[in-house]
């Protein structure tokens, strides 16, 4: 028996064809917010570059670069891997160790894993939100849940990166234009 886009024998659509295939209505309505958060990261870091990336409010807290690479490997882990069946092989401890990155490869980063996400979003079939699965760290979730969970994440740390930045420029005496992010 074929395995489908998610490595199991189930029937589903098949994901290998070249018409452009189009997300799931509710499917999308996450993949939106989540978009919008991760893009609202990104632009907490503008203008930004070198030791501020990596500039940590308190010692055992993330800096903005931290939390832009997280978030990357939590969504690349919920969503490639857990809803859609990709292994990725997460290094999540990795993620909090990182330094020394760019705005712009943090950028690059996130089209490239847009790009992954979007195709492999656009092969799961709304039967798939209703299922559950196994989550490394939350129990069973369903399909559903695993994009709330996401979505949630990626909105928790869109915060933290906001005022990350506030408290960065605090810091050096500055303070954030109003009508930043």
């Amino acid at each position: 028996m074929r395995e489908n886009c998610r490595g199991s024998s189930a029937p589903t659509t098949d994901c290998s064809s070249s018409r452009r295939k189009t997300m799931h209505p509710e499917i999308e309505l996450f993949w939106k917010y989540i978009v919008s958060s991760v893009d609202h990261i990104l632009a907490t870091m503008d203008g930004l570059e070198g030791d501020d990336l990596d500039w940590r409010p308190l010692d055992n807290a993330s800096s903005l670069a931290i939390l832009a690479i997280h978030t990357m490997g939590n969504l690349e882990e919920n969503l490639l891997e857990i809803l859609c069946g990709q292994p990725v092989h997460r290094q999540r401890d990795a993620e909090f160790a990182a330094r020394g990155t760019t705005v712009e490869a943090l950028r690059q980063r996130w089209q490239d894993l847009q790009a992954r996400i979007i195709a492999a979003l656009e092969s799961v079939p709304p039967i798939e939100l209703d299922r559950e699965r196994d989550h490394p760290r939350r129990g069973r979730l369903s399909g559903r849940a695993v994009l709330m969970v996401a979505a949630r994440h990626a909105a928790e740390h869109m915060g933290h990166a906001a005022l990350t930045r506030d408290l960065l420029l605090a810091a050096q005496g500055k303070t954030r234009p109003p009508s930043q992010y």
